[in-house]
């Protein structure tokens, strides 16, 4: 059975950092698209960064370049989202997502020049940075 489940979540102070975790069962990560959204109370789900099947490339929305890294672990077929500097827009839901490929993907995200979809998606993992 496929699950993604997320982890590291939590109440942080601007400025601060947290490393949020996706553990996934039932497929490989490394054979799929595989990256992090996020939705904020009230507004529509934003991609954040996405790590590509067909080169391993790493991408990275506009609001997190240079403070946010996406990182996988194959052996651990685990996800990874460093997530440095934060400040109190990056509160919300943060969700591990992929392409299982098995259905039509629902969610499209447009993350710098590249398109991302996915069709799976876990619980999610609520980061509140706030003072």
């Amino acid at each position: 059975q496929v699950q993604l489940v997320e982890s590291g979540g939590g109440l942080v102070q601007p400025g601060g950092s947290l490393r949020l975790s996706c553990v996934a069962s039932g497929f490989t990560l490394d054979e799929n698209t595989i990256g992090w959204f996020r939705q904020a109370p009230g507004k529509e789900p934003e991609g954040v960064s996405f790590i590509s099947d067909s080169d391993g490339s790493t991408h990275y929305a506009d609001s997190v370049k240079g403070r946010f890294n996406i990182s996988k672990d194959n052996a651990k077929n685990t996800l990874y989202l460093q997530m440095n500097n934060l400040t109190p827009e990056d509160t919300g839901v943060y969700y591990c997502a992929t392409d299982l490929r098995t259905s039509p993907p629902t969610k499209k995200f447009i993350i710098g020049t590249m398109t991302v979809w996915y069709n799976y998606w876990g619980q999610g993992t609520q980061v509140t940075v706030s003072s």
